[in-house]
């Protein structure tokens, strides 16, 4: 197992660009560690060890994704979730593992993302159950546990479940004064706008003076322009 990563490391290293790595460090606010290798790379990378890493039993995957995530490298951590989503076979206890991942080494919105959008999402629609479990990530003092809470549910938003449980999380992250947070919880109901529109718009109009106007503004990015007006009334 420490062979296929010290190979991945080594692909990674070989792969890296002076000149990826230095535009790979605008999109974030926080001082972020990486190699400077192109996405398209990374995931092939990804695709090609994962051939190895699909025989392997469960736990194993899981162990070479948690020294993956652990490096703190953002393309290791890109590998790992990937992994994690492409192993598939789900069982409940998966979820408390997500949750030690995100707390103990998720330090950044894409790593936070690539693991929630896919591998928690795809969990969460296995085991309804565990959007409970998301509501309690919300409550949260790390940032990265309560922009997971939502960024979590942004496939299934996008397909028109769990409204209820959506606007339950909006509720708690409302006034959240994290822009990681805001952009997470406002991004996660603009998808729920696209199947759910009127409630979306409702709950925007009646939270619209305590929302922050980035959260307000991404929830009503998918509206017509008049609603977008109306939203954005007292905002201006």
């Amino acid at each position: 197992m420490n062979n296929i990563i010290r190979e991945i490391r080594n692909e990674l290293e070989s792969q890296a660009d002076d000149k990826t790595k230095n535009n790979s460090q605008r999109f974030f606010k926080e001082k972020v560690k990486c190699y400077g290798v192109k996405t398209s790379i990374v995931s092939k990378i990804s695709k090609q060890y994962f051939i190895i890493v699909k025989k392997l039993d469960k736990g194993k995957v899981f162990k070479l994704c948690e020294e993956l995530f652990a490096s703190g490298y953002c393309e290791e951590s890109w590998i790992a979730a990937n992994w994690s989503h492409r192993y598939g076979n789900f069982t409940e206890k998966d979820f408390k593992i997500y949750e030690y991942w995100i707390n103990n080494y998720i330090d950044n919105w894409a790593e936070c993302d690539t693991l929630c959008n896919h591998t928690v999402g795809e969990f969460i629609e296995k085991y309804p159950q565990y959007v409970n479990g998301l509501k309690e990530w919300a409550k949260s003092k790390n940032r990265w546990l309560k922009r997971a809470s939502a960024v979590s549910l942004i496939i299934p938003a996008r397909k028109g479940k769990f409204l209820q449980d959506i606007l339950d999380i909006s509720d708690i992250l409302l006034c959240d004064r994290d822009d990681m947070v805001q952009k997470g919880y406002g991004w996660m109901l603009k998808e729920a706008s696209r199947k759910n529109q009127k409630e979306i718009f409702e709950y925007v109009m009646k939270n619209k003076d305590d929302m922050p106007r980035t959260a307000l503004r991404y929830a009503i990015e998918k509206m017509p322009e008049d609603l977008k007006r109306k939203a954005m009334e007292k905002q201006l």
